[in-house]
């Protein structure tokens, strides 16, 4: 069960804000040892891998269109109704995303300005197992495509009988994926970085996955291969007042507990009848849930905190850097401004998380484990290289040149100076008498 922690003094916080540790005896060794086996033996090594990992022998890595078209078959139609709603809210919201970036004049004949260019080509990694992600297909794939990425490749497990999860190629159908591989795990990973006979390399990689896919992401890192951004398990935390709906509160905490029993849920509240009420209402609603075993072990990581105000609880959350973070108190949109570290917020009782994962149009691809005091969630930017631009002009470098030498031979860098004194000489030359 969840712990409660009363009124902790400052001092205690930076404990309080600690992810927890899993195991990791072995991972770093087993992980290495997969990536580097991709990167040798490359599609043999990916199909030894899956019988060992996934328990079956994949034969062919590619999807073909057959089973693209008959997954979509196989579909009901009010997820596919629904899958088509959540694409639309969010190309809606990322569409606006990508703009064009005005010329700057910085001074007479000196002109900057920078261009975006979409990757060339990206990697996109999606969970399959227990909980198929099919909606982080649609996270990934459209501001993929929005951005103009010229190549997408996807990886994704398939199960013990060679399929994929059919609302999950459903997702990469609607949104145009079209180049999908039936592998997962870190062996995806090793694939997309470094290429095999039937997977393209890729420059950078996207999505979500356990702690082997994790670290895999790390480690082709290393090797100048981009990545979306470090990820953990996930996090949830809840601001509340005495106003707040505990039922609601308690549905919050445990949808994104059930996601792993690794993942962290927080409440901070000013309130300690909240407190024990919703504590009720966890213990209430979490054994009426299929994955309450997975949301037992989330729930030993996860507290209870009682602050002394609202404010103490935004200062906590701030230190904190949660993943998703709901505000559910009397005065939401004043603490909203005052969110400087957070992936996602949340605001009103009526905005749960849950809206967030699937279909108000925001990305759920998001820095966990206290990394949004530094990274954004994922965007149609992730998708982009920012190329910069200068023209400058005879005007401008009689200008800009003295600066530029006077600045270059502080350094002790004659050669940068040079190259301005040259044009000057010719400037000067050229000039009629």
């Amino acid at each position: 069960m969840m712990k409660k922690i009363l009124l902790p003094p400052r001092s205690m916080w930076e404990t309080l804000c600690m992810r927890p540790e899993p195991e990791s005896t072995d991972l770093d060794d087993r992980v290495k040892s997969i990536v580097r086996s991709v990167r040798e033996r490359g599609d043999s090594a990916v199909r030894d891998m899956s019988t060992a990992f996934d328990g079956y022998p994949t034969e062919r890595l590619k999807v073909i269109t057959e089973e693209i078209t008959m997954a979509a078959q196989l579909v009901p139609e009010n997820l596919k109704d629904a899958i088509e709603k959540a694409k639309i809210n969010i190309e809606t919201f990322h569409s606006a995303q990508l703009t064009a970036e005005q010329v700057v004049d910085i001074s007479p004949g000196v002109r900057c300005w920078r261009r975006n260019v979409a990757i060339e080509s990206v990697g996109l990694y999606i969970p399959g197992g227990n909980a198929p992600l099919f909606s982080t297909v649609l996270m990934l794939a459209i501001p993929a495509k929005i951005a103009g990425c010229k190549k997408i490749v996807m990886c994704t497990p398939p199960d013990r009988n060679g399929n994929i999860n059919p609302a999950i190629l459903y997702a990469a159908h609607i949104t145009g994926i079209t180049d999908i591989y039936k592998i997962g795990g870190a062996q995806a990973i090793a694939a997309m970085a470094y290429g095999t006979e039937s997977v393209p390399r890729v420059f950078k990689i996207f999505g979500p996955g356990n702690r082997y896919v994790t670290r895999a992401k790390e480690l082709v890192q290393q090797d100048g291969i981009a990545i979306d951004m470090p990820a953990g398990p996930s996090e949830l935390m809840i601001i509340a007042d005495d106003r707040a709906n505990p039922e609601f509160i308690a549905a919050d905490l445990l949808s994104q507990a059930e996601h792993g029993p690794d993942s962290q849920v927080i409440l901070l509240t000013d309130n300690e009848m909240l407190m024990e009420n919703t504590m009720a209402e966890v213990k209430r609603q979490q054994y009426k849930l299929p994955r309450k075993e997975i949301i037992e072990r989330s729930l030993e990581n996860s507290l209870f905190i009682l602050l002394h105000s609202p404010d103490e609880c935004i200062d906590f959350s701030n230190a904190y850097a949660p993943e998703h973070l709901i505000i559910a108190t009397a005065n939401t949109s004043l603490l909203a401004e005052r969110v400087v570290n957070a992936g996602s917020v949340f605001l009103g009782e009526y905005s749960c998380e849950s809206a967030g994962d699937y279909a108000s149009g925001t990305n759920h691809t998001l820095p966990t484990n206290r990394y949004a005091r530094n990274y954004s969630g994922l965007s149609v930017e992730s998708f982009v290289k920012k190329i910069t631009y200068q023209e400058i002009t005879e005007e401008g470098i009689r200008e800009l040149g003295p600066v530029i030498q006077t600045m270059a031979s502080a350094e002790g860098l004659e050669g940068h100076k040079n190259a301005v004194t040259v044009r000057l000489n010719k400037l000067s030359n050229d000039r009629p008498e």
